[in-house]
């Protein structure tokens, strides 16, 4: 039996990433491994195609699916507007707002925390309700679809895995504190790093714990998965490098002389990690040494999450400004002033960029 649920798990898992490689962004990070790596390239030059004025904050991270971008608002609704032209097509409300909780899209359902600890599930066509299940604690965490299973963090300090279709429990794994990262999921294990100090490796199909390695500090970032290995950063001020076969850290970064928290979630491209630093910094990391191969300085800090597509990075930061950097050597290709800060992260797809920004503006650039 378990068998047949891990083979279907994995096969959801395939079919996301094809749905997202055919040109959208389905969930934070762009797939269920988290690498922050979109399969299309945005436009060599770029230029503001639409803007909408939303008023509040937006600090969750857009989806962008079949023409339709979703995002949460935290006065309390999830959005869903035209990818054409920004034209508002739905919103549904919640009782409580939206934080940094992402909207994942599958299987013709929305699916976004609110910070009430309710978790939803909307019909993507109309923005009506097709189900709710309710943790203890507000959700910051984003959603994971993973075959028929939806995961989702809560402050209640559980891990959930439930039925995508109704919302029904299919199992939950506690922690020592809150889940505030997105869990990543790979070859039927979903890995956690979690605000207790420490990595869990746990098995997709039932929940049990294979294997959990001390970290040494708090993350409130999502662990990126790419060629065997995990990279994230903790508020002890470093990035780590986890070898999964291995089970142990194979790395530890720490700026020489800038020491600060890592809040951003770490972008994996090829031989190269890239992820931003409450130091005001970008940070270029070689993926297999963690030796720094570049930094790009900003203005203020940078909680937003890097994308990579095309040779670039697609990155905000706190002092309004959205950055695309080449990835080889973190030189600067363009900037933009948005006008409010950026703590929100980019989605990539269909040859456009949009990111919300903390003075409540939604834009896409192409």
């Amino acid at each position: 039996m378990r068998s047949v649920l891990l083979a279907g798990c994995l096969l959801g898992c395939a079919l996301q990433l094809a749905a997202q490689s055919a040109g959208g962004w389905p969930q934070f990070r762009g797939t269920p491994a988290l690498t922050g790596v979109a399969a299309s390239a945005p436009p060599a030059s770029l230029r503001v195609l639409w803007s909408i004025e939303l008023t509040d904050p937006i600090e969750s991270s857009a989806a962008i699916v079949d023409g339709r971008v979703f995002v949460g608002v935290s006065s309390g609704y999830l959005l869903a507007v035209s990818l054409a032209d920004g034209r508002e097509l739905w919103r549904y409300r919640v009782e409580e707002g939206i934080g940094e909780s992402s909207p994942a899209v599958s299987g013709g359902l929305v699916f976004i925390g609110d910070l009430g600890g309710v978790f939803h599930a909307v019909r993507a066509a109309d923005g009506t309700a097709a189900w709710t299940f309710r943790t203890r604690g507000e959700i910051k965490s984003s959603p994971v679809v993973a075959g028929d299973r939806v995961l989702i963090g809560s402050y209640d300090t559980a891990l959930y895995a439930l039925s995508a279709a109704d919302g029904r429990l299919l199992w939950s794994v506690k922690t020592e504190n809150y889940v505030h990262a997105t869990p990543a999921v790979a070859d039927g294990l979903v890995y956690l790093a979690g605000c207790d100090e420490v990595f869990r490796a746990i098995r997709l199909a039932d929940g049990s714990e294979v294997y959990r390695i001390p970290i040494g500090a708090y993350t409130g970032a999502s662990a990126a998965l790419a060629s065997g290995r995990a990279y994230f950063g903790t508020f002890n001020n470093e990035v780590l490098g986890v070898d999964l076969a291995k089970r142990a850290i194979l790395w530890r970064y720490a700026h020489p002389d800038r020491q600060f928290p890592f809040y951003s979630s770490a972008a994996v491209g090829g031989d190269i990690v890239v992820l931003g630093g409450r130091d005001k910094l970008v940070h270029g990391l070689d993926a297999a040494t963690g030796k720094v191969r570049w930094t790009f300085a900003t203005r203020a800090r940078v909680d937003s999450s890097p994308v990579i597509a095309g040779g670039r990075v697609y990155v905000g930061s706190n002092d309004g400004r959205f950055y695309v950097l080449a990835l080889a050597g973190g030189d600067k290709v363009w900037e933009f002033d948005t006008g409010g800060p950026l703590s929100a992260s980019p989605a990539v797809a269909d040859g456009r960029v949009v990111i919300g920004s903390q003075d409540g503006r939604l834009i896409c650039f192409g």
